[in-house]
């Protein structure tokens, strides 16, 4: 499938979970991210804020554990910068505000900015993926931009209420694969992770 179309099915399949299956599978995927990767060793993460209007996996409950579990961690979250058309992690604590931007996401209202090169994880959204760690989002490159400049060992977790599919078949040359998605009941880890 081409991401169009993915981007299309897959929007429809998690517009219409239910409030208690989203839930459900959105707590599978925080327990499991936790019970099978070793946060000790990480200062800096970074995790998307979910947009309530496509249903997204609900991330609240990680940013939740990692303040409460690994005060040491700074966690990020991404704002868009209009201005470069690029996506830029702002620090995210317990007291931060938020603001809705034009696409009525969340986004840190502070003026903290980390560095993409001081990453250690990037929790990130997607629509659907595929048996690569190849990814399909909303379309707009700002995650792969944004990918494109961590350290290699940045650790690249996708986090998704759905299986992956077989193959996008329009994959680019500037796509960034993740090393690995969490999903309800598995983790799916590709290239050496």
């Amino acid at each position: 499938m081409k991401k169009a179309e993915l981007r299309k099915t897959y929007l429809e399949k998690q517009k219409s979970l239910p409030p208690d299956v989203r839930r459900d599978k959105s707590e599978q995927v925080v327990r499991l991210l936790f019970d099978n990767f070793d946060f000790s060793d990480v200062k800096f993460l970074n995790c998307f804020i979910t947009l309530e209007k496509n249903n997204e996996l609900d991330t609240f409950e990680i940013f939740q554990k990692i303040w409460r579990e690994f005060p040491p961690i700074i966690t990020t979250a991404p704002r868009i910068n209009r201005e470069m058309d690029v996506l830029e992690m702002v620090v995210a604590a317990p007291t931060t505000k938020y603001v809705q931007n034009n696409w009525g996401i969340l986004e840190p209202a502070g003026d903290e900015l980390i560095e993409p090169e001081k990453l250690d994880v990037v929790l990130m959204p997607l629509i659907a993926f595929d048996t690569r760690g190849f990814r399909c989002g909303y379309g707009k490159g700002f995650y792969d931009k944004f990918l494109r400049k961590c350290r290699p060992d940045c650790r690249k977790i996708g986090l998704s209420l759905f299986p992956p599919v077989e193959k996008i078949e329009d994959v680019e040359d500037w796509d960034v694969p993740l090393d690995c998605c969490v999903i309800p009941g598995n983790i799916w880890k590709f290239k050496n992770f």
